[in-house]
């Protein structure tokens, strides 16, 4: 039978940590019940007391089937457990399970509390027996557990222990500031179960400040350690922990783990971790991560033609694990290292039919290689690849003709005499021989200037006759600007990406010296792309 590993997610507490990252209550609830939904076992929602936020969020926390979980620490020293309200705070959330920090490192007893070890021992008993005495399944997260060892093993070992015969569930040993290696990690662990400390009541959390938190997981859980902490996507103060969405796939589909172990996360949870990691950076308002393992858009992206060609025949060649198995998908971008393999793949993708041996293709493929050394990126740009492909095959509709465009930024006095800036943009089209004029202003509701592009955006998807219901449904969700070297001079590459209703999104990508050009081509792609798409109805 496959052993048991637990898994605890710490994102709404540690990974609240990150710089940059403020969560919302409504926010936390929505994180929480995605990892319920993955089969996460215990949640820690936050440290009640010491923020409004995360006290409110237990107020309001919602039935999970994971364990939720509030985070403080051990008593202070020179006051009962009974009587000290921090550690009250955290049983006052009244959640099933309480997580209690404490010191495990002399150096940090006597240097940061400036308490005696005994003392600090004391804290640790009488913390744990006061929650376990109230009915609460109880962790300690012994704090720089791995420094501590490494500098009086005995006194870090005496911690545990007292935490242990207290009654916690779980002890966990923390690598604090990150800088344990696995094998010393996992050499830690062995030694930690040989003291007397069982694996089945030994957890791990690492921090990823050597880029090997993932890594010092597993080495913990080979030693024998059945719980594993960590975060969605890595979040966490300074480099992060460990990314959950690494090891969850990594537990269920790899050797020696598959079938070795189980966790509370099935298979068709399993296939839903790329939609809850990219959820999560939602929910930050900050682009995906392309190269994270196993659910980023470049995971399973195979651009060199070599690999193309032998992806077409076994995906194995050249994927570890199948993408579906994560919810993730195999993507073969057009780059100037394409082959003809990448090319048929890509255009069938697009649902463009090119019969074998056709001209056409070389052509193809020469103008990609020609333009991506003029400084366009067709890797990450597949719509305005396809609408090159199209107009290479004569299967490019026109649908409009844009005759003129013009941008203007001017600096002015509001009516509260308030110097402000204000973008106008003006596009004129012609549709079925029709010259249509349109305006923008990229002012938006709280009267903020949003800038020369929004408004030619704007303008461009104002008016576009009998096409305009199919674009309406249309935004724009990311704006990239990169100078870039193209030849001989230097240009400005804009990368736009775009979505809709339907739940599509898409990138284009424009080339100019003038970014305000290289803009408007990258709009103009978005907008056929999609009229390439769904116009068929109007047909």
């Amino acid at each position: 039978m496959p052993e048991r590993l637990y898994l605890y997610d710490t994102t709404l507490r540690d990974g609240q940590q990150t710089q940059g990252v403020q969560f919302s209550v409504a926010e936390k609830m929505k994180i929480a019940k995605a990892l319920d939904g993955l089969g996460i076992d215990h949640i820690e929602g936050g440290w009640p007391g010491a923020n409004p936020t995360d006290s409110a969020f237990f107020d309001e926390m919602a039935p999970s089937c994971a364990t939720m979980t509030a985070f403080g620490m051990t008593k202070r020293a020179g006051r009962s457990a009974e009587n000290d309200d921090v550690l009250a705070a955290v049983l006052n959330a009244n959640t099933p399970a309480v997580c209690l920090v404490g010191k495990t490192h002399d150096f940090h007893v006597e240097t940061a509390l400036g308490i005696t070890l005994e003392e600090n021992v004391e804290n640790i008993r009488a913390s744990v027996a006061h929650c376990v005495a109230q009915g609460r399944e109880t962790l300690f997260d012994a704090e720089h557990f791995f420094d501590g060892y490494a500098a009086n093993p005995d006194y870090a070992l005496e911690c545990l222990r007292a935490a242990r015969d207290a009654g916690a569930r779980w002890i966990v040993l923390c690598d604090t500031n990150g800088g344990t290696l696995p094998y010393g990690i996992g050499r830690v662990v062995r030694a930690v179960i040989e003291a007397g400390i069982p694996g089945d009541r030994l957890g791990i959390h690492t921090h990823n400040d050597t880029e090997t938190a993932v890594a010092g997981s597993l080495a913990a859980v080979e030693a024998g350690a059945r719980q594993i902490q960590g975060t969605l996507n890595g979040l966490g103060e300074r480099c992060g922990n460990a990314n959950l969405v690494s090891l969850i796939p990594t537990l269920l589909l790899k050797e020696p783990y598959a079938g070795r172990y189980e966790t509370g996360v099935s298979r068709d949870a399993l296939a839903r971790i790329t939609q809850v990691s990219r959820m999560l950076d939602d929910v930050l308002n900050r682009v995906p991560l392309k190269q994270l393992a196993y659910v980023g858009a470049s995971a399973f992206a195979h651009k060199a033609g070599l690999h193309a060609s032998a992806i077409l025949k076994d995906p194995s060649t050249y994927e570890h694990v199948d993408p579906a198995s994560v919810g993730n998908e195999r993507f073969i971008p057009m780059s100037n290292q394409a082959g003809q393999s990448n090319l048929r793949r890509r255009l069938m993708e697009a649902g463009i039919e090119v019969a074998p041996g056709d001209p056409a293709l070389a052509r193809i493929l020469d103008k990609v290689k020609a333009r991506e050394n003029e400084g366009y990126a067709y890797d990450t740009a597949q719509a305005s690849f396809e609408m090159l492909a199209r107009a290479e095959l004569g299967q490019a509709a026109e649908f409009f003709e844009v005759k003129r465009y013009r941008v203007s930024v001017e600096r002015r006095k509001n009516k509260y005499d308030r110097m402000v800036t204000l973008s106008e943009a003006v596009v004129v089209v012609k549709i079925d021989g029709e010259k249509k004029l349109s305006v923008s202003e990229s002012m938006d509701e709280t009267g903020s200037d949003r800038g020369p592009i929004n408004a030619l955006s704007k303008a461009l998807g104002k008016d576009l006759g009998r096409y305009q219901e199919i674009i309406d449904d249309m935004h724009l969700v990311d704006f990239k600007v990169r100078i870039t070297q193209g030849g001989t001079e230097a240009v400005t590459r804009v990368i736009i990406d775009s979505a809709d209703g339907q739940g599509r999104r898409w990138s284009t990508v424009g080339v100019s010296p003038n970014i305000v050009d290289a803009s408007f081509e990258a709009l103009l792609d978005a907008v056929r792309w999609k009229l390439s798409r769904d116009a068929v109805a109007l047909a």
